[in-house]
């Protein structure tokens, strides 16, 4: 088999339809050689839906990553479908999730609660998915990337997910620094806006995405997934053994651009 995933096998959160940045991922890695497990929360059908959108239709397991239980028998489950003493090579972390009124222009007036749903499910579960999976990525090494909006500034009406996405970051250098005896590297994907089922849920989105038509040196296509889903992929790959605790930004350019 060749492929630059020619033999892995990778676990991919977040693919809800064949919009999102996951569900590219997954398809990607597929093409180039990787045997892929899904996880989904909540409606699993749709997700069962998708994945048989794949080259390759995936299994599906349900997982909340506010439930303990979902977490603690992760690792067994996953091992069902790759086999006992196998071991997991890639993890692909594409969760996020902010109460509405953390978002849209409220940030000064939204209560604890809500920021700490925000904090837990799109920051705290990076650490928490990572851990489930320790047993079968420790088998191997591997490589573990999470899904990003640039949080070095504040975004119009993004709020107390910008928090969230500054604690990702923080997040996956701490995980880098800790898991890096393992042979376990921590990075993430900074990607540009894409009009995805995430996407709609955020108040104000257009005039956030709008910053990318004038200030992307290289263009920019809100409708494209897979420059995002390449890097993702190319990070899962053994073509950047000692990269870990980077932020690689898939954004047009956006990123480094002044006034």
């Amino acid at each position: 088999m060749s492929g630059l995933l020619a033999g892995k096998r990778i676990l991919v959160t977040g693919v809800l339809t064949d919009s999102s940045i996951a569900f590219h991922v997954a398809r990607l890695a597929q093409e180039e050689g990787a045997e892929v497990v899904l996880t989904g929360f909540g409606r699993l059908t749709l997700v069962q839906r998708i994945a048989k959108r794949l080259p390759k239709e995936a299994p599906v397991i349900e997982l909340d990553v506010q439930n303990s239980e979902h977490l603690d028998t992760l690792a067994d489950k996953v091992a069902e479908y790759l086999g006992e003493g196998v071991g997991l090579d890639g993890v692909v972390h594409s969760i996020g999730f902010a109460p509405q009124d953390a978002l849209g222009g409220n940030f000064l007036n939204t209560g604890w609660e809500s920021v700490a749903t925000a904090v837990e499910v799109s920051a705290y579960s990076l650490k928490s998915l990572t851990m489930a999976l320790l047993p079968l990525l420790e088998k191997r090494g591997g490589s573990v990337v999470g899904m990003d909006f640039d949080a070095q500034v504040a975004w119009p009406k993004y709020d107390w997910m910008g928090v969230a996405k500054a604690a990702l970051e923080s997040t996956s250098r701490y995980l880098a620094r800790d898991l890096g005896d393992k042979g376990i590297r921590c990075n993430l994907v900074s990607a540009g806006p894409i009009k995805s089922m995430a996407a709609k849920s955020i108040p104000g989105f257009e005039e956030l995405a709008d910053v990318w038509k004038t200030r992307a040196p290289i263009g920019w296509d809100l409708t494209d997934p897979e420059p995002a889903a390449r890097g993702v992929v190319a990070l899962l790959s053994d073509w950047f053994p000692k990269t870990t605790g980077e932020i690689v930004h898939v954004d047009g350019g956006v990123h480094m651009m002044g006034a």
